[in-house]
């Protein structure tokens, strides 16, 4: 039996081959010519990636984990202590503690902005993983037809034959 896009499309989408996606076009065709379509998203994604996306990656990796933030915690009662009681005649920073109030301030100018950049390229991640998954499931389900379909012709060709 030879089967064309315009018939796959016809018996399982319901539609005509005019009125398919790309991606659906792409499905039925693998469908047909038997190929699979799942691939690795990490290793495109990760091909196009530039040293600042990977620099801004790391960062908010870093800057998002329970290390950082005890560190940080840390870093603050260092200071905080020692500049108003271990080094309180001598203080290089005294309460009301400015110089610290200026670092917590560029660091948090410094670590939004990258934050958001690595928040902006996970959703495009999401979106690439979204559309893969998409076509994986389709295809599936068109495997699953054809299936039921071939299961369908030997169960008719039992009972008449």
């Amino acid at each position: 039996m030879n089967k064309t896009i315009e018939d796959l499309a016809n018996r399982w989408l319901r539609r005509r081959p005019d009125g398919l996606s790309q991606v659906e076009s792409q499905v039925l065709q693998s469908t047909l010519e038997r190929t699979t379509i799942a691939k690795d998203t990490n290793k495109a994604v990760a091909f196009h990636q530039t040293f600042g996306d990977r620099l801004a990656d790391t960062i908010a990796r870093i800057g998002g984990s329970w290390s950082f933030i005890l560190v940080f915690i840390a870093f603050l009662i260092l200071w905080t202590s020692g500049n108003a009681w271990l080094l309180s005649r001598d203080a290089f920073d005294p309460y009301p503690f400015i110089f610290l109030n200026l670092i917590l301030s560029m660091v948090a100018a410094l670590q939004a902005p990258v934050i958001m950049m690595a928040q902006n390229r996970q959703a495009e991640r999401d979106r690439i993983d979204a559309a893969h998954d998409y076509e994986v499931n389709l295809k599936a389900e068109i495997e699953i037809m054809a299936l039921h379909e071939k299961l369908d012709e030997l169960r008719h060709s039992q009972i008449v034959g």
